[in-house]
């Protein structure tokens, strides 16, 4: 889950005025028989989604980790109640289920070594480090592996922007820094420069999948990003809950190609091992941030060894499918997302993310139901896609948009439901990625019809549209959104939203707390929920596929595949 993201947005709380922060053009215009209202549309069960969530949450399903018994009763019950609900199987092989090849790898680590001549540190497992392999064999090891400091590890040619220039790090061991650079407006010191990485907004290139993909390209031994809670949106307490079993989809390399070791470190230890180079970390960090900037070896090499537990599995993505109306377009796809996944139970607990995407996997179920409702059904078809491995790194989504069952030219859209407001009702939701295609407008005039404005998040620096499954969509091509719950809430205080949100963040996200709470009040969710309904509804009638808008980071993946759709 990427986490409840939205914060308070000064003006709007004190100003109690429209929160939508660009006008964008209407959404494409339909010429079928009737435009539904959303006053008209079929309703949400709020009480069954609470039931759903409350068993796919219950510790009887063991906090529904792939490859577990939570995995069997997950994926059954999920596929029991879209069959209920009068869903088609949505595989074309007549089932409700893709495989998705997983491999497991659990580490048994030592600890990170440092060495400078005679002067040496090391770094204690969890506490300083944590890190792992992706490597799908017994060990993973470096050996006095030179250290190089790479400031944000980013190779941007579209910013004229290359961390690695000059330098060949092939075998070495890499140290960056997480997030974009954050490069100064010519025009104001005091801002960023919108038209380098987004400005405020983080680009895929912040994310840290990036770094590990870019190093693995560059053929470095190890990659090992500095935890910054600020930057990273989470504190390192999230990263260490990575420190079990780990999934990866199966390559046919066997990951052999990726770094041996990939990892973070926390900011006290990269400042320690920065100091035993002879370099300031504050210094680097402002060097980092230009173009200029150029590796910086640092004289220390590091070692680390990794036993790894291995096992394969066949986890499963559920999906199940209401076939349109059209006879030309039911080819053509809406699809809904969330994810049943979650950590399962270590010796810390059971994790059994109720809100963490138990109350995602209820909603799918719900809102399924609520598309049977309809006279009849939308011209396109809607696909229903519960997917695995969410936490693992988005797996289950990354499978789906690489082996997509139909055909990604054909999908028009993607609807993800990966964060929740349990808090009550509000003014206004939040879009992640807000102005990104036309779904925005979509949601846009759905909101304002009860009233309600939309927003983009206030920290669009943490990257939140590339961190949960509706990004590999994106990645694709094709146009995704990403809702999240609104901050200015009816009937309670300005500070409120940030009062709820840094709750979550301190003591449940991505722990055994998050659990069904008495005191929830989904009215709020249930207004959301109409909003998403309304947007796919008018997605599946409307002549025109929803479009990135003009400058988008995805609009040529979409334009290259649609030239060559069938």
């Amino acid at each position: 889950m990427k986490g409840l993201n939205a914060l308070l947005i000064a003006a709007l709380a004190a100003a109690g005025a429209p929160a939508c922060s660009s006008e964008p053009k209407a959404p494409p215009q339909s010429t079928a028989p009737q435009h539904t209202a959303v006053g008209q549309l079929p309703t949400i069960d709020m009480d069954a989604l609470v039931a759903h969530t409350k068993t796919l949450s219950s510790d009887a399903y063991e906090g529904r980790a792939p490859g577990t018994k939570g995995e069997e009763l997950s994926v059954a019950y999920i596929a029991d109640q879209l069959q209920k609900a009068g869903l088609k199987p949505g595989n074309t092989d007549g089932t409700y289920f893709q495989k998705v090849p997983l491999v497991g790898i659990t580490p048994t680590p030592t600890s990170l070594v440092y060495r400078k001549g005679d002067r040496f540190q090391a770094l204690r497992w969890k506490d300083d480090i944590v890190a792992w392999t992706k490597h799908v064999a017994d060990m993973a090891a470096i050996e006095r592996s030179e250290l190089v400091f790479v400031g944000y590890g980013v190779v941007a040619p579209e910013f004229k922007w290359d961390d690695y220039k000059g330098v060949d790090v092939k075998g070495k061991t890499l140290v960056m820094l997480v997030n974009d650079p954050p490069v100064p407006d010519p025009g104001n010191s005091g801002e960023l420069d919108p038209k380098t990485f987004g400005g405020k907004a983080m680009t895929y290139y912040g994310r840290w999948t990036y770094k590990y993909e870019i190093a693995a390209q560059k053929g470095a031994a190890g990659a090992l990003i500095v935890h910054e809670t600020g930057p990273a949106g989470y504190g390192f307490n999230v990263v260490q809950g990575k420190t079990g079993e780990q999934f990866d989809l199966v390559t046919p390399d066997k990951n052999m190609g990726r770094a041996a070791i990939e990892g973070w470190i926390t900011l006290d230890s990269a400042k320690k091992v920065l100091q035993l180079a002879g370099k300031d970390f504050d210094e680097l960090k402002k060097q980092a941030a230009t173009r200029d900037f150029k590796p910086v070896p640092l004289g220390v090499t590091v070692s680390m060894q990794i036993k790894n537990k291995l096992r394969t599995i066949d986890s499963r993505n559920v999906l199940g499918k209401l076939e349109g109306s059209d006879p030309k377009l039911k080819d053509e796809f809406v699809v809904y997302t969330a994810h049943w996944d979650h950590f399962g139970k270590t010796a810390d607990g059971i994790f059994h993310g109720a809100e963490d995407d138990a109350l995602g996997c209820a909603a799918l179920v719900e809102m399924a139901r609520a598309f049977t409702k309809l006279p009849s059904p939308p011209r396109r078809s809607i696909l229903f896609l519960a997917v695995t491995a969410e936490e693992q790194g988005l797996l289950g989504s990354q499978y789906y948009a690489v082996q997509p069952v139909y055909p990604l030219a054909k999908t028009v859209a993607d609807i993800n439901m990966d964060s929740w407001n349990v808090h009550g009702r509000t003014k206004d939701m939040t879009l992640v990625g807000f102005g990104a295609s036309d779904l925005d407008d979509y949601a846009r005039d759905a909101a304002g019809e009860q009233g309600r404005v939309v927003h983009a998040d206030a920290e669009p620096e943490k990257g939140f549209y590339y961190r949960s499954d509706h990004f590999n969509f994106a990645k694709e091509g094709v146009p995704a959104l990403d809702p999240d719950g609104g901050v200015d809430y009816i009937g309670k205080p300005p500070e409120y939203a940030k009062q709820v949100r840094d709750e979550w963040n301190a003591t449940r996200y991505h722990t055994p707390k998050d659990v069904v709470m008495p005191e929830w009040d989904l009215s709020g969710a249930r207004e959301d929920l109409v909003v998403l309904f309304a947007v796919g509804y008018r997605v599946a009638q409307a002549d025109k596929m929803p479009e990135w808008k003009p400058g988008n980071e995805f609009r040529a993946k979409r334009e290259q595949m649609l030239k060559g759709k069938s």
